[in-house]
């Protein structure tokens, strides 16, 4: 907790030094009604934690930045000994203030009252613009407010900023306490996707396969998925965003698996693909190893000084050669990547940003330019290969879907696969599952 804390204080202090005279209001999310009484689980908003540490719904983070000195400030559920029967534990003010190093803490019941008394004669307001029409609203009744107090000599703010331009620059670039919550989850996700390939075997839904990984997430410490898990067998392993999970998976089929656990807030992003029998047919290894060789293709142009699609081009060429080489594709290398025909086996980009949100924030390019790599940042390598039916198809190619995804940290000296624990080589994977 004290690293934590530590470790937003700073942010804090970061973020006011990014940004000119002003006021900072960053909300959290609020739960959400699942049905009747029901709520589903709550996710604190991103930016927000990431400034406060605090993991508690209706809240606002609030950051006075003058010439001379900068208040941060908290708004947050009262304490209610009797709400705690109910809900369960709530710092309140006074213990928020205190534990994450607050300057003050208010209860959210006075933000209305009190955030226009904190936006007289401010020059700005930063915030996330158009990120929830809500909060739009709000922002602009408390700032028609303001205007409203104009004749006792009041100035209200005469510029409205999107604070996510500096935050989300900042996040973009990973603090020491990060990268080790970014390690943990990258162990935790491997060896739940060592699980699931222990444990799948023809006859199996592919929901259960799923539930194997779930129950290692939190037997490991994680208590939530990142995202929407994709285990998908057969066919189903050529839809990108499949999520029905429901098949059941046979002999001789692929299973892809893309899922990731949360830690802290912090994500894991794993893609592994292997048969369901434990044994690739010669056409599956043919399309997984060429797979595997463009992402070590992009693993080569990782470093600092390189370009963010430097991977993305070098996987595109290696996959678009062994499309030429298995007679998917006809013409030179240079004409299949000129013309995109690659695209009908390879259509997403090979990576994102990843941390807090595993698609995280960051710009992808700066003054219209790929960004360079710079140490700190955390990106996903994910190639893929995806071969549907179709009249230029074999039919040993038929319904052959591959993805191999790796989280990995930009160094100084180049790069740290975060998610290296995690099988991937047909010889590995052939004898984790013949055991």
């Amino acid at each position: 907790m004290s690293e934590l804390i530590a470790a937003c204080t700073a942010r804090r202090a970061a973020l006011a030094a990014r940004l000119e005279p002003g006021i900072v209001i960053v909300p959290t999310t609020q739960e959400i009604i699942r049905n009747a009484d029901s709520t589903y689980p709550f996710r604190f908003d991103s930016g927000f934690y990431y400034l406060t540490g605090f993991t508690e719904p209706d809240a606002v983070f609030v950051q006075v930045i003058g010439k001379d000195k900068v208040e941060n400030i908290l708004f947050c559920r009262d304490k209610d000994i009797e709400r705690e029967i109910w809900d369960g534990y709530r710092f309140g003010p006074a213990a928020a203030a205190e534990q994450f190093g607050f300057d003050t803490a208010y209860p959210i019941e006075e933000l209305d009252k009190r955030i226009v008394e904190m936006m007289k004669n401010q020059p700005r307001i930063y915030y996330p613009l158009a990120k929830e029409m809500r909060w739009d609203r709000r922002v602009n009744r408390w700032l028609s407010d303001v205007r409203g107090l104009a004749r006792t000599g009041v100035a209200a703010p005469t510029a409205m900023l999107d604070v996510r331009s500096a935050l989300d620059e900042m996040r973009l670039f990973k603090d020491e306490y990060e990268i080790g919550i970014l390690r943990q989850a990258g162990k935790i996700n491997a060896q739940a996707h060592i699980r699931a390939m222990q444990f799948a075997q023809a006859g199996q839904m592919e929901y259960q396969v799923e539930a194997e990984m779930l129950h290692d997430y939190y037997r490991q410490g994680s208590r939530s998925p990142a995202y929407n898990s994709i285990v998908a067998s057969g066919a189903n392993s050529c839809v990108l965003h499949y999520g029905e999970n429901n098949a059941r998976m046979n002999d001789g089929d692929l299973l892809l698996i893309d899922a990731g656990c949360e830690i802290a807030g912090y994500a894991s992003d794993i893609t592994r693909t292997f048969p369901v029998n434990g044994k690739f047919s010669p056409a599956q290894r043919a399309v997984y190893e060429i797979t595997l060789a463009a992402q070590e293709a992009a693993f080569a142009t990782i470093f600092p000084g390189s370009t963010w699609n430097a991977p993305h081009d070098a996987a595109t060429r290696v996959l678009a050669q062994g499309m030429i080489d298995l007679k998917l594709l006809t013409g030179s290398l240079q004409e299949v990547l000129e013309k995109e025909t690659y695209k009908q086996f390879y259509m997403h980009r090979t990576g994102h940003w990843m941390g807090l949100d595993v698609h995280d924030c960051g710009a992808y390019k700066v003054d219209g330019e790929w960004r360079k790599l710079q140490t700190g940042m955390v990106m996903t390598v994910e190639p893929g290969f995806y071969i549907r039916p179709a009249a230029n198809v074999p039919k040993e190619f038929e319904n052959i879907g591959i993805r191999i995804e790796d989280d990995v940290l930009v160094t100084a000296t180049g790069y740290e696969n975060l998610t290296r624990d995690c099988p991937k080589t047909v010889a590995d994977i052939e004898a984790l599952m013949a055991k």
